[in-house]
């Protein structure tokens, strides 16, 4: 198994051992370390969360927040850099639909709890986004350009950031694809052929011209569940979360990631090009970008193949929920590779063209 590998198996089992065997905070507590740090009397709920405690906080006042407190083996500067990324798009990209930081009455955006073992763990607050995630409403090509158009606008509210991720590899950046060759064998045999065939198109096609491909700060992760429909108008997009898979990476990478999520279905070329349509009236890609924007696509949806059942067979135990996407990733890399590469990037120029 290569570095990588090593280093993201490290990673999951320490997320399983924490989801496992945490020791959950009394919600009494909870209200009062927020009363003590933010000054905000109300009541928390316990949401559903795998790397954090997570809260939402109802005020007195009646404004509804976030809490989070981060496990205690989260890398701080990991945090930070999130933490800032969310502050620049304040500043600088205010229209971005994403959460807000909640200073401390010290006035100061995270702090540190220590725990009786020694243990110091971040508290930040964040503001709450109301809205249905996107997953649990039924697609929409309108919606779906919508959709484009948001991840344009982030991704340019990104653009100015320079904030530098913490050391390391991520598991799900699409740059380093090539890194799961090793663990291509835990895929099924009968799907081996399809996967391994992305992989080699990838190791032809990325290298020489990875380097000059425009590269930002990515949100990496804009799928779904960390997508956002406000209730009142459903075809709006009301929240951007999740801004812990941030990488360094080409900006076209953001955009792959996006579409992937949308290959399942029988109209699945009319909601990725509602996306790639909505995404070209704020960025236009360039000709590298095109060009290369199909394999990585293919690469998202393989990456997911992969690191489904790889897992699924280090977690037995936890299989059905790792294996949650795995049916619709399988779905959609087959619909990709049932087209030619001149289909595909015939497909994507067209609806670039915005």
């Amino acid at each position: 198994m290569n570095d990588v590998a090593i280093q993201s198996e490290s990673r999951a089992s320490a997320s399983d051992v924490l989801s496992s065997h945490w020791m959950l905070l009394p919600l009494a507590e909870v209200e009062a370390l927020v009363a003590r740090i933010y000054g905000l009397s109300g009541s928390v709920t316990r949401l559903s969360s795998e790397r954090d405690e997570t809260f939402k906080l109802v005020a007195s006042t009646g404004d509804a927040y976030v809490l989070k407190i981060a496990n205690p083996v989260e890398d701080p500067a990991s945090l930070a850099f999130q933490d800032g990324a969310l502050m620049h798009l304040e500043a600088t990209a205010p229209d971005v639909p994403v959460p807000r930081l909640i200073p401390t009455l010290q006035g100061v955006r995270s702090h540190d709890l220590s725990l009786a073992d020694g243990a110091v763990r971040k508290v930040r607050l964040l503001s709450y986004l109301d809205g249905d995630q996107l997953y649990r409403l039924p697609a929409s090509i309108a919606r779906n350009h919508n959709l484009g158009r948001v991840l344009g606008v982030l991704g340019r509210g990104l653009a100015g950031f320079q904030g530098r991720p913490p050391a390391g590899k991520l598991l799900w950046d699409i740059s380093h694809t090539l890194d799961l060759a090793d663990l291509v064998g835990h895929v099924g045999e009968e799907r081996q052929p399809l996967v391994r065939g992305v992989l080699d198109a990838f190791a032809r096609e990325i290298p020489p011209v990875a380097g000059s491909l425009p590269h930002q700060i990515i949100h990496n992760d804009f799928n779904p569940h960390n997508i956002l429909v406000d209730a009142a108008s459903p075809l709006e997009i009301a929240g951007i979360i999740d801004f812990g898979d941030m990488v360094f990476a080409p900006r076209v990478n953001d955009l792959a990631v996006a579409l992937a999520y949308h290959l399942a279905s029988d109209d699945w070329q009319d909601l990725a090009g509602a996306i790639l349509r909505g995404y070209s009236t704020v960025t236009r890609l360039e000709a590298d970008e095109v060009h290369v924007l199909p394999v990585l696509v293919k690469a998202r949806v393989a990456m997911s193949i992969i690191i489904s059942e790889w897992r699924a067979a280090s977690r037995p135990d936890n299989r059905d929920y790792i294996l949650r996407n795995h049916h619709a990733a399988w779905q959609g890399l087959q619909r990709l590779s049932g087209l030619s590469a001149s289909d595909l990037a015939r497909f994507v120029s067209s609806n670039c063209e915005g």
